[in-house]
């Protein structure tokens, strides 16, 4: 069985909700003081109901309108811009322009004067691959190439890296599928 991707997003609220996105993405609403392994507990407590929720939402069968591409940009750029500041002070380097597109190709990409060049559709994908795709670029700020020392670099800021790395491998055909022929 395929396991469950979700969004944890924490507030001062006392209560706990399971939300599902029509775009198939899956949020826990908890209070600040739930742990992780509570969360876990919940989504496999509810697996099932998820699963079926999932399962009844009909499946994407026309690309995403030019509209929605410049809100979901719109979206990526306020969110990954500090998801960039985030980790860029984390990890001690600097970047140029950030720019959020809409490419069939690439997820992301680091010039070599630092800009940072970002696919809008990261938006339709759990917070931890867009944090992957981040953190892999601003590694291209220490080492511009995929060497050992690299891949090091960037496992030494997210230990779970390659559980992303698949996830997008996995799906993101899936998400390039949504963009306008």
């Amino acid at each position: 069985m395929k396991e469950i991707t979700y969004h944890i997003l924490r507030s001062a609220r006392r209560t706990t909700a399971i939300e599902i996105q029509p775009d198939g993405r899956v949020f826990v609403r908890c209070p600040y003081s739930m742990s992780d392994a509570r969360v876990q507990e919940l989504i496999q407590g509810k697996a099932s109901w998820i699963r079926k929720k999932l399962a009844e939402q009909p499946a994407r069968a026309t690309p995403m309108t030019e509209r929605e591409i410049r809100d979901l940009a719109n979206r990526a750029g306020k969110y990954i811009h500090e998801r960039v500041r985030h980790y860029a002070t984390q990890m001690g380097v600097s970047y140029g322009r950030i720019t959020i597109r809409s490419q069939r190709t690439r997820w992301g990409s680091c010039s070599g004067k630092g800009n940072l060049n970002f696919n809008c559709l990261l938006m339709l994908a759990p917070p931890q691959v867009i944090d992957y795709v981040v953190v892999h670029e601003l590694c291209h700020r220490i080492h511009m190439n995929h060497s050992a020392a690299f891949w090091a670099e960037v496992e030494g800021v997210l230990p779970d890296y390659a559980r992303w790395r698949k996830w997008l491998k996995d799906n993101g055909r899936a998400l390039l599928a949504q963009l306008p022929k």
